[in-house]
């Protein structure tokens, strides 16, 4: 009887290890600096955009100023803030024969490793849609101002960072080259879950998941 009250007792254990995880994810920002460089180049080119004729007259240096910008924020996000931010690369490669292969890569999930935090990606996507919009405003505005010496300049802008946003949602669908279904999949996702946070889960994330087109 004895021996059967200690068994009783000895498996008695709490694991509170998933609501820590969930807390974390929701509260902590893990890569500030990747975070802080995701937006600062984009918001500089756009903010430079506005207001150079403020504090320069000079048509060439504004124009090489933001085009610096835009390029730095390019590399930038491609290569460094959306691995570190959702874990998500592309790029593109030419094969022996001159083929052009886009390449997606994604980093698999695994219950051990720890995921990226919701504010962190929150950034990231946000960043990453708002700004070609704003540069789309600019093209009309240009057009309907007829400051047409900025167009180049504004189409370089809406290139890059639509390049970059086109890129990173076929990695997050898995590299599907159908746009229309890639953007409908992407939008929905998204709705969700900036209406139920809390029943969204982002899972662990660790290896590489590549898709080749």
């Amino acid at each position: 009887m004895k021996q059967a009250l200690v068994d009783d007792t000895e498996d008695v254990s709490l694991d509170f290890g998933n609501e820590e995880e969930l807390a974390f994810r929701k509260a902590k920002i893990r890569h500030p600096l990747a975070t802080f460089f995701h937006l600062f180049f984009r918001v500089s080119a756009i903010v430079t955009y506005v207001c150079c004729d403020w504090f320069s007259k000079s048509f060439v240096g504004c124009f090489v100023t933001v085009l610096l910008l835009l390029s730095l924020d390019f590399w930038s996000v491609k290569n460094v803030t959306g691995r570190l931010l959702v874990g998500l690369r592309w790029w593109n490669q030419i094969d022996e024969d001159g083929k052009s292969h886009w390449i997606f890569e994604a980093r698999k999930v695994s219950p051990n490793s720890i995921a990226a935090t919701e504010a962190e990606a929150r950034i990231f996507w946000l960043g990453l849609i708002i700004c070609p919009m704003i540069w789309i405003v600019f093209f009309f505005s240009t057009l309907f101002s007829l400051k047409l010496k900025w167009l180049a300049l504004v189409v370089a802008g809406i290139s890059l960072q639509a390049a970059n946003l086109y890129g990173y949602i076929l990695c997050k669908m898995g590299g599907n080259s159908d746009i229309s279904k890639v953007t409908a999949s992407f939008l929905s996702q998204t709705v969700f879950q900036t209406a139920c946070p809390g029943d969204f889960q982002k899972p662990g994330l660790k290896g590489l998941e590549i898709h080749q087109h």
